[in-house]
């Protein structure tokens, strides 16, 4: 299968590419940054607020719950009034939010502010793939998400000194070190959401600082992958969120996720654990290290299966290396083993979501694609609900800190062998009758 674009097409994707993606990088680095950053605050907001391991699982989780009922309305409404208005709204009032977390004092306002913070923040990840598809064909796309991915290993990577910097500012102006921790984060979301309405673009035909044959380029090319989409998958968005491909993916993506959150929400005080001190600057810089590692995998495997066609095959290898990964880290006998398992699991969790997010958006268009992602994000979620009582359950039922990183492992592991089920490979969907002929027929019959 040739994945080449034409040379106008080719230009256009990198200058794109070069003008955007590093502003999308700093505004996910900042959304994952809101939502691990109650890892780094969970012993002392604890001890101050006096929230028990429960409730604080419960509050970890229930931002979900808020995410995932706003979602699909989020990106409708995304898809209707463009990216450089919404994405502004979503950022500031997140960070609004976020910053409020800075006076939390009982449960109750703990759970009240999570849950309103995964409201302000439904439609953000979903609206920017959705926003990329408005970008980038097909044959550019993993290589799109893919850079878009660094978000979250950069969050931590930068976020993780910071925030434990933050941490460490204990007592200055009065203000305990995790209330530093929320104000300063939530204030840089919402300037950079501000920020936002200035410098996005909704789409390359209003993209000025494109040459007039590359916009013409880039717009066909994208045209035509709309068009393949349109005449195989979805016809609206009632299909689509009806659809059981759609369905299947969301499935997928929820399995991922419920790995991804149960590393990322307990990381810091893992390693704290492992070097046995507390959370601070120190435990911020080697939790960056899996960081560094997600990084250059997520650098160099989409690049590799925008070449060959192959992200179905390396989205599985990936996730069984997550799996594997996430289980030598709750298991092994010593810090060093337990640090090489905690690189592997980030590594293959965030390498190889952007090749899943290739698979739906080969699959809708228009009005489809918009709610169609926002519905996979949003059963995708709750797994980030599920992950930390899945873990804390577990733990409990075999008197044991391993078995729940076991049991996350799994997860992975699943996902794995149901993208080779569900998945077909590249160029069968082109082949296949349009949706509206089949629209029941299960996922795994039309797999080539």
């Amino acid at each position: 299968m040739d994945s080449r674009l034409p040379p106008l097409a080719e230009d256009a994707v990198g200058r794109a590419m070069r003008r955007l993606l590093p502003f999308l990088l700093l505004m996910y680095v900042l959304a994952f940054l809101d939502r691990a950053n109650i890892g780094f605050a969970q012993k002392v907001l604890q001890r101050d607020t006096g929230l028990s391991d429960t409730a604080f699982a419960f509050g970890a989780g229930v931002f979900f719950i808020g995410y995932a009922l706003f979602e699909v309305p989020s990106n409708l409404l995304l898809h209707r009034v463009g990216a450089r208005l919404w994405m502004c709204r979503i950022m500031v009032t997140w960070g609004i939010v976020s910053a409020a977390t800075a006076w939390v004092s009982t449960p109750t306002a703990f759970y009240t502010l999570r849950f309103l913070l995964g409201v302000a923040e439904a439609g953000f990840f979903p609206g920017i793939v959705y926003y990329l598809t408005q970008w980038f064909p097909q044959a550019a796309r993993g290589r799109a998400i893919g850079v878009f991915y660094f978000g979250a290993p950069l969050a931590f990577i930068v976020g993780g000194p910071l925030s434990g910097l933050l941490i460490d500012m204990n007592g200055t102006f009065g203000l305990t070190g995790w209330k530093w921790l929320f104000l300063v984060e939530g204030f840089l979301a919402s300037a950079v959401g501000v920020w936002a309405f200035w410098y996005l673009v909704d789409k390359p035909a209003d993209a000025r600082w494109l040459p007039d044959a590359q916009r013409r380029a880039l717009t066909d090319a994208i045209e035509r992958d709309a068009s393949d989409a349109a005449a195989h998958g979805p016809a609206d968005v009632k299909a689509a969120l009806m659809d059981r491909r759609v369905l299947a993916y969301a499935l997928i993506y929820a399995l991922i996720q419920m790995s991804v959150y149960g590393v990322i929400f307990f990381l810091p005080q893992q390693v704290a654990s492992l070097l046995g001190t507390s959370v601070g600057f120190k435990v911020g810089l080697l939790t960056a290290v899996p960081w560094l590692c997600a990084v250059a995998l997520t650098w160099s495997v989409p690049r590799r299966a925008d070449r060959r066609v192959s992200h179905r095959a390396w989205a599985a290898r990936l996730l069984v290396l997550s799996g594997l990964g996430i289980a030598v880290s709750g298991a092994a006998g010593s810090p060093l083993a337990a640090m090489v398992g905690l690189c592997c699991a980030a590594s293959g969790f965030i390498a190889a979501q952007p090749l899943f997010w290739t698979f739906p958006t080969r699959h809708l268009t228009g009005a489809a694609s918009a709610g169609g992602i926002a519905l996979i994000n949003a059963i995708g979620s709750l797994g980030g609900f599920f992950a930390p009582a899945l873990r804390a359950f577990v733990d409990r039922a075999f008197a044991s800190h391993a078995a729940g990183l076991e049991a996350l492992g799994l997860t992975s592991v699943i996902a794995a062998v149901l993208v080779i089920v569900v998945v077909p490979r590249a160029g069968a969907i082109a082949s296949e009758p349009a949706a509206d002929d089949t629209p029941f027929e299960p996922p795994a019959q039309r797999v080539r």
